[in-house]
Parts: C-alpha cells; sequence; structure tokens
C-alpha cells in the first residue's frame, strides 16, 4: 500500500541590488534573513543528522566535513511556522514546513512570499536611504547561473529506486506543460537553443544528466541524494529539483499533486513502462515547443506527445483513484489535472489564468504588439524577470492576482496564517508551536528533531521522525499543559 505523501518546497530567491556598487548577495541575503528573525537568530540549525552526500544507488563517500552556514556566519533560523529561512548558495532560501496536503502546501509555498516581502521592509530600516534590495521568484539570472526550487516528497523505502527512476523520470520530463514558469530564449549550449525565442520552463536549460547526485552542476532528472530527515528504515525524502518556482496557485498545486499521486501509483508498481529513448534531449524539446505539439519518442519506438503521456499518467491515476484512494483531496487534483490537460489540447493559450508560463507569454507578447519589440529587447527581458519580484505593489504577476486576472485556491487570510502558524496536520505542528512557546529554551532544531535547554546538565534532544506524529491532534493537550519546557520534556519522559 502506498504511503500518505508528506510534502515540501525550498525556494532558493533571486536577490539583487540596484545601484549598490559593493553588493555581496552573501551578506545581503543574510540581512534580509537576521532583520525578520530577530530574537530568533539565536536558535540554531542542527546539522548532526543532515548526509547530503548519501547517494539511493548505495555509495556514500567519505569526505572531511564540509563548513556549514553556521561556520560562515550565514544566517539560518527556524519560524513559528515550522519552515526554515537561511542563506544557501548566495540566496535566501525560504523551507516550507511539512504539509500533508497540496493545498495546504500552496499556502505555505506562499507564505514564503510573503515572508521575504516582509523580510525587503525589514531590511530597509537597516539599509542607507539610497540602498535597497530586490528579491525574485525565479530560477535564472540570465547570465548563465539557475537556482532551485526543490520539491521534497515522503517515500516508502521498500519501493525500489529503480522503479522510481523508470516510472516517474517520463512524468517530471513531460509535466511542464503546465508546471513551467516561461521564460524569454535559452541558456542552453545545443544548437537548436540558438532559434529559441520563449520557452514553457525556466529550470530546463541547466540539466544534463539523467540520474544523479548533484544540485549545481551536471543536474540530473532524478537527483540520488538519501537524505529522509525522517525514520530511515521506513521513508526515503525523495528530492525533485526539475521544478520551476511558481507564483500560479494552480501550477504550485498541480506539481505537487500530481507528483504525489505518481509516486503512490510507483509504490503500489501501477506504471507500465512509458521510459523515453532520450530523457534529457525530450526535457529541453519539450520545453522549447510553446505549442505543446511536437512528439516525443520513447523507448519502445512509438511517438507521442508530451501531451499525450501525460493524458497517460492522468488515466492511470484515475483507475488507482478509484480502487484504492477516492478522497475528496485527489478528487480535486484529479480535476483539476484533466481541466488543464483539456485546455492545453484544445489552445494552451486560453490557460493565461492557471499557468505561469501562458501568463507571462501572455504579458510579454502584449509589450511586443504595443511597442513592435523584439524578443531579444532588453525591456523584455526586464518584463520577464518583474513578473516574479515578490512585491505585492511590483510584481507582475501581483498585479495581475490583483485584477482578478489569475486563478487563486487559497484565500490571503489562509496565506497570513501560513505565515505565523505551522500545518495542524505534520510534525511541523509540534516544531513551530515549540518554536512560539518556548523560544528561549530551544538551542537547535532540524526536521527530526529539536534539542531543548532546561537549565539541565544535558541538554535534551525530541527526535521527530514520524512526519505524520506531532501534529495539533497528538499534542495541542500536552503543550497547553507545558508552562515551561522543562515541563514539556517532564511529561514526554512519563
Amino acid at each position: 500500500m502506498a504511503i500518505p505523501k508528506v510534502t515540501g518546497i525550498e525556494t532558493e530567491y533571486g536577490i539583487s541590488g540596484p545601484g549598490m556598487a559593493d553588493f555581496n548577495p552573501v551578506l545581503a541575503s543574510s540581512l534580509l534573513i537576521n532583520s525578520y528573525a530577530g530574537t530568533l537568530r539565536r536558535i540554531r540549525w542542527d546539522y548532526e543528522q543532515e548526509s547530503p552526500l548519501r547517494d539511493a544507488r548505495g555509495y556514500e563517500p567519505v569526505q572531511e566535513r564540509q563548513p556549514v552556514e553556521e561556520d560562515l556566519g550565514l544566517a539560518n533560523v527556524i519560524l513559528p511556522n515550522g519552515a526554515r529561512y537561511y542563506v544557501d548558495h548566495a540566496h535566501p532560501e525560504y523551507s516550507t514546513p511539512e504539509c500533508a496536503s497540496p493545498r495546504g502546501l500552496v499556502a505555505h509555498d506562499k507564505a514564503g512570499e510573503r515572508i521575504l516581502e516582509r523580510s525587503l521592509e525589514a531590511a530597509r530600516q537597516l539599509l542607507p536611504p539610497d540602498q535597497h534590495l530586490a528579491i525574485y521568484k525565479n530560477n535564472t539570472d540570465g547570465k548563465g547561473n539557475s537556482y532551485g526550487c526543490h520539491e521534497n516528497y515522503l517515500v516508502d523505502r521498500a519501493t525500489p529506486f529503480s522503479r522510481i527512476v523508470r516510472d516517474l523520470t517520463p512524468f517530471l520530463v513531460t509535466r511542464q506543460i503546465f508546471t513551467g514558469a516561461g521564460k524569454i530564449g535559452s541558456e542552453s549550449p545545443r544548437d537548436e537553443a540558438r532559434h529559441v525565442s520563449y520557452q514553457l520552463s525556466q529550470r530546463t536549460d541547466f540539466f544534463e544528466a539523467e540520474v544523479g547526485l548533484e544540485t549545481t552542476l551536471k543536474r540530473p532528472i532524478i537527483n540520488t541524494r538519501d537524505e529522509p530527515h525522517a525514520d530511515p528504515e521506513k521513508y526515503r525524502r525523495l528530492h525533485v529539483i526539475i521544478g520551476d518556482a511558481n507564483m500560479c496557485e494552480v501550477a504550485t498545486f498541480l506539481k505537487v499533486g500530481t507528483t504525489a499521486l505518481v509516486l503512490k501509483m510507483v509504490e503500489d508498481d501501477f506504471v507500465p513502462d512509458l521510459s523515453l529513448e532520450s530523457p534529457v534531449g525530450t526535457l529541453h524539446e519539450v520545453s522549447w515547443d510553446v505549442s505543446c505539439r511536437r512528439t516525443v519518442r520513447l523507448r519502445d519506438g512509438r511517438r507521442l506527445r508530451a501531451l499525450e503521456l501525460q493524458w497517460e499518467y492522468l488515466d492511470l491515476a484515475k483507475k488507482w483513484v478509484k480502487e484504492s484512494e477516492p478522497t475528496g483531496e485527489n478528487g480535486e487534483v484529479l480535476q483539476w489535472w484533466e481541466a488543464i490537460l483539456s485546455g492545453i489540447e484544445e489552445d494552451p493559450l486560453t490557460l493565461h489564468r492557471e499557468l505561469d508560463w501562458v501568463a507571462k507569454l501572455r504579458l510579454l507578447e502584449g509589450y511586443r504588439a504595443r511597442d513592435d519589440l523584439d524578443w531579444r529587447s532588453p525591456k523584455l527581458a526586464m518584463i520577464d524577470l518583474q513578473y516574479h519580484d515578490v512585491r505585492r505593489n511590483r510584481g507582475l504577476y501581483y498585479r495581475l492576482a490583483e485584477a482578478g486576472q489569475v486563478e487563486r485556491l487559497v484565500a490571503d487570510a489562509e496565506i497570513d496564517q501560513a505565515v505565523g502558524e505551522p500545518p495542524e496536520d505534520t510534525r511541523a505542528f509540534f516544531r513551530g508551536s515549540c518554536i512560539r512557546r518556548y523560544p528561549n529554551s530551544i538551542a537547535a532544531a532540524s526536521w527530526d528533531s529539536i534539542i531543548f535547554d532546561t537549565g539541565a546538565e544535558a541538554l535534551q534532544r525530541v527526535p521527530t521522525r514520524e512526519p505524520l506524529k506531532g501534529t495539533r491532534e497528538h499534542v495541542e493537550s500536552l503543550l497547553a499543559a507545558s508552562e515551561s519546557a522543562a515541563d514539556l520534556i517532564a511529561a514526554l519522559q512519563r
């Protein structure tokens, strides 16, 4: 039986300092995070359980300990909503708390945008009047550098990793027809890329391998990092690095909801062999085809459109849901999945309310027609970037949202709640609640433990290795009865 798909999204945001001659993205990112975190900076991130070089294929290179953010003095905090907010590769990164539903994850992903926006305002108070920072939820600086938006899925350890590779690869290669964030031109070294004016995905240009451990060089379609942040005997955490950072809520909902369903089918051995002949080459070809009509070759010799492969996965998912998990949540995912594929079948450009790549293309075509602009125009490049600005009074996505021109799935009140409160249906509730209640008694925390300093002779580590325990239902009464962290530890020990 497939296990529940606890999910999360890690987003590296683009940062710039317009007009700042000595701009340093690392220091600027730390300033941004520290100005928002305030006194929470004293709680450190616990690296003891981290093993980013462990490989799902069985490799674990022996290396000297690499310096981490704490060694370098970079900002790294845990927030009361259960999220992690830190500096990673010269970017501010926001990792959502663990969520048990796609809709919940949409709210917490959007909460990240709000937190970055509030951080900008807090940092502005500390900068000279003539200096300011800008933050973009995108994936490329246009100069050959890409930064990630990574998804994480709880997967059954018993599922052979080779089956995940076989059955998930064609899905990830083709799902960009609805998950792509849109991008002018191409940064791919392939000769064909010179003729690309606009493409579906911002990340595709930077992928070169089918399977691998890397996340910044020779990026693979399937990442093999084996760092479960949970009971390693029972679980994997599938680290998906191939997705774009989405502004549209429907795109985020489908990105996570459909992938979670496919992984459940993989665990139940429900997916036939749909292997592609050349996954990496196909990945690029799909992104470059805004008509969504180009065919790709499967290993069995068939030629199908990316859209047709997605229909195959959807038809399988309908059968699986009916037989195994006929929930309202799954029904909503299937309904949106079918509606979007039908829209692409009819005319992709009708989906400007739901999909980022279409919404952005519509904006760009409007400016091109009005001002007679070539695709290489710097003005169009600026519009491409401005679509992703997290400031609601500046970002073009937010202008569209304010005008009622994009589809919303979560209300602003839900997003504001997610800024300050953790999800109630995962272990993030326990983590976030402890951060809020006992901030001065927590020495460190991570995804799978909290280390308390209650004044006792030794620090107390509380493991949280089960992602679906520590929910409101499990621990609310315990927390309510524990006035101090020492009371909580005593109650847990009893």
